[in-house]
């Protein structure tokens, strides 16, 4: 788990992106998200955007101290990706395509979200030879 912070503040307020990687799967949840400081604030939003989707995980790797029931919490380090590479990669991934998708219109940015997680995860990895998608549901999505 890891934000991208200092973005520009939409009308509902978002400023941030919270990004969750499966370390298995390799899946990405990019969520819209107004920045906090409040760990329970954020250990409240995880559950209300990925918890409900995939269950509580065993463990968390993340530089801030969110605590979820029985998860166990890896702390990192902001900006080391030898800690959290995975994450780093996809921060990056997620960059180049919000820069493709949004283009001028930095107005725009939390609507294009979904898009940018779809484009994410229904494109193969190198590392697996599929897409997170094909490895989560066991089947390659429909794309427009």
């Amino acid at each position: 788990m890891d934000f991208v912070l200092g973005l520009p503040r939409m009308a509902r307020r978002h400023d941030s992106i919270m990004v969750v990687v499966n370390r298995f799967s390799k899946m990405a949840h990019f969520v819209s998200y107004s920045q906090t400081s409040d760990a329970s604030k954020v250990a409240s939003f995880y559950f209300r955007e990925i918890v409900h989707l995939h269950g509580l995980p065993k463990s968390i790797v993340s530089d801030r101290d969110v605590r979820l029931l029985e998860t166990k919490l890896k702390f990192s380090t902001t900006y080391h990706p030898q800690i959290d590479g995975q994450t780093e990669v996809v921060n990056h991934s997620l960059g180049n395509l919000l820069q493709s998708l949004v283009g001028e219109s930095l107005t725009t940015w939390d609507l294009i979200i979904p898009r940018a997680e779809f484009a994410y995860n229904s494109s193969t990895n190198c590392t697996t030879d599929m897409s997170p998608f094909e490895i989560a549901h066991d089947l390659v999505p429909v794309s427009p």
